[in-house]
């Protein structure tokens, strides 16, 4: 099963590389990782995607909470959250679907950056599944350049699952 997990870990030299270390030398693999300051400057929020079963996200949230930079931990999946992912997508477009990408560009909300043909650059904020889909009626009008997303960051719905600040 795939795990949102929210950490919020002290802002130490190789902090981050402690957290990747224990995913690494277990054989965990990590899906996407985000890492960004929080409302404390000493503290920043992980969120990691990983996946495995309940009792392996179990051991590998114990480890982490061993470590000496980990401030606390929160499997958001385990309850109501919101998810997001952003997307940049760069495309070639010949002058012939320009009107066609503008429109599915209008019809899901996404927004333009750079509207030259060559380099026609969108970015869209969403769930995966929206972003996936966006990306799939895209290539229907117009050549992939390339494709930047940001991974899920996610947050509890309601009161702060957990906070730098008590």
């Amino acid at each position: 099963m795939r795990h949102i997990i929210s950490i919020l870990l002290r802002n130490e030299a190789g902090a981050l590389t402690r957290v990747a270390s224990l995913f690494s030398t277990r054989g965990y693999n990590i899906e996407s990782l985000n890492v960004a300051p929080t409302e404390d400057p000493l503290v920043s929020r992980l969120t990691l995607v990983t996946l495995g079963s309940d009792p392996v996200i179990r051991q590998i949230n114990n480890q982490l909470l061993k470590l000496i930079d980990v401030v606390s931990i929160f499997d958001l999946t385990e309850g109501d959250h919101i998810e997001r992912e952003l997307l940049l997508l760069k495309l070639r477009v010949e002058a012939g679907e320009l009107v066609r990408i503008q429109e599915l560009v209008q019809s899901e909300g996404a927004r333009l950056l750079d509207d030259r043909l060559d380099s026609y650059t969108l970015e869209l904020t969403g769930a995966a599944a929206r972003l996936d889909n966006f990306i799939n009626r895209a290539a229907v009008h117009a050549e992939i350049r390339s494709v930047v997303r940001s991974g899920p960051l996610a947050v509890r719905r309601g009161a702060p699952a957990h906070s730098s600040t008590p």
